[in-house]
């Protein structure tokens, strides 16, 4: 009988046994947990950046603008000349020659570049102006005779007109030296013209020298009635020939 109960007793320690490893190793087990991953900021965008000219072709002395604009840029330059800008505007230039303009975009992200070109056309090449002809068709242009009445020598209020617009080309050209010459209508006497002619151009040379004229630059000759500009016999004509007329002096 006692060792019945002792059989009894082995068997129920076995399957006492046999349930609790079952019971360990059916039991889950627990899932290890990764550790969350350090935080790693995207990297910084690369800047772009644009150039452009209007024109790109210019005269020598003439302006073009220059326009630009970036993205993700802390620093924006031009060279030559212009130095630091904005991320975005424009300016304008007046390259003396033919260059090329660069611009440079710098940020977090590395930096980008553009550039354009300029071209600057060279003047047209000056031909020689031959002076002297030049101030003798100035001088034919400018310079105004003055008129006189009838066995007069007054200056009247349109000579003292004209006279005034020679006086003013004689001031801005002072190189300029003139004879004015007297000249009568046909009518009296060689003698009695000659001493008229002579009168109207002393008078003619005595109103530029008072409108500041130097006398020095003043010659006076008459012609009387030697040298008449127009042949016809009527008062239209006679008034052509009474008249102090400039010559430029060589």
């Amino acid at each position: 009988m006692l060792e019945a109960s002792r059989g009894l007793y082995r068997g129920c320690l076995v399957i006492a046994l046999v349930v609790t490893v079952l019971t360990f190793g059916c039991a889950k087990k627990p899932i290890a947990t990764a550790p969350a991953p350090a935080y790693t900021p995207p990297p910084a965008a690369r800047p772009t950046v644009t150039l452009k000219a209007d024109p790109t072709s210019i005269n020598k002395g003439e302006s073009t603008t220059l326009s630009w604009s970036s993205t993700n840029a802390t620093q924006v330059t031009i060279a030559p000349e212009v130095g630091a800008v904005a991320a975005e505007g424009s300016t304008k230039v007046t390259p003396s020659d033919s260059a090329s303009y660069s611009i440079t975009a710098k940020g977090p992200g590395g930096s980008a570049d553009a550039s354009v070109r300029i071209t600057v056309a060279a003047p047209a090449p000056v031909e020689p102006v031959d002076t002297d002809q030049s101030l003798d068709q100035l001088f034919l242009k400018e310079v105004r005779d003055a008129y006189f009445d009838l066995d007069k020598a007054d200056i009247r209020p349109d000579a003292r007109e004209a006279l005034g617009k020679t006086a003013e080309f004689l001031r801005n050209y002072p190189q300029l030296k003139v004879t004015i010459e007297g000249h009568c209508d046909e009518r009296g006497s060689t003698e009695y013209n000659l001493g008229l002619g002579d009168r109207r151009a002393s008078a003619v040379k005595q109103y530029l020298v008072s409108l500041g004229i130097s006398a020095d630059r003043l010659t006076t000759v008459s012609y009387g009635k030697e040298k008449p500009f127009c042949m016809e016999a009527n008062e239209d004509c006679y008034q052509k020939n009474r008249r102090g007329h400039f010559v430029r002096a060589k």
